[in-house]
């Protein structure tokens, strides 16, 4: 697992522990909606009693890290650092794969059209105030059907078949030739919201 603490942390982190004054106390790392844009990269004490065995464990020289095995594709190339300022001092925990987990070819389908979704496509919707998000992947004999569902300035505007079809449809059938078809499932007759109407 390609994941780091700094030493700053490490004893950051074992003196809290060492204040819970609780035998075998150790840190567990988990990311709360992973692969989301609402994904939270979590600390929390870890009691003997709370030990889940498909943790991965991760043995430092003064404190032992759990981390949670659904996050652990989303916490690839997290840092735990702590730093000292004139205030005391601050844990920073930067995990930059939270909210789209580094994906490849062997990655599961619905991981690859996230990712594609979240880095490439969504920072253009932003700029109208929209969004597309995967609803359901459906495997059908001749490949996959990524079910889509447009939200913000996406929903009811006038453009959005052009944006499904030139847009979001055409980047993710030349990036993954698995995938043969993208339908949208969104309401467009709720307008409210449309950048074009």
């Amino acid at each position: 697992m390609n994941m780091t603490v700094t030493k700053g942390a490490e004893v950051y982190l074992a003196d809290l522990l060492e204040k819970q004054n609780v035998e075998g106390i150790a840190v567990r790392m988990f990311v709360t909606q992973p692969g989301t844009p609402y994904a939270e990269t979590c600390l929390a004490y870890c009691r003997p009693d709370e030990i889940n065995p498909e943790d991965e464990i991760l043995e430092l020289e003064h404190l032992r890290f759990y981390f949670e095995r659904n996050s652990l594709p989303y916490l690839e190339e997290a840092t735990v650092d702590y730093s000292q300022d004139r205030m005391g001092g601050q844990l920073t925990i930067k995990a930059p794969n939270a909210k789209v987990p580094k994906v490849s070819s062997d990655s599961p389908m619905n991981e690859q059209i996230n990712y594609i979704l979240y880095s490439e496509i969504n920072p253009g919707l932003a700029s109208h105030g929209g969004e597309v998000k995967l609803m359901e992947l459906l495997e059908e004999e001749e490949g996959y059907i990524a079910i889509l569902q447009f939200g913000g300035g996406c929903q009811g505007c006038s453009a959005v078949d052009l944006t499904l079809k030139d847009g979001v449809e055409k980047t993710l059938i030349e990036r993954l030739p698995s995938l043969v078809a993208v339908k949208d499932v969104t309401d467009h007759t709720v307008t409210d919201n449309a950048y074009y109407k």
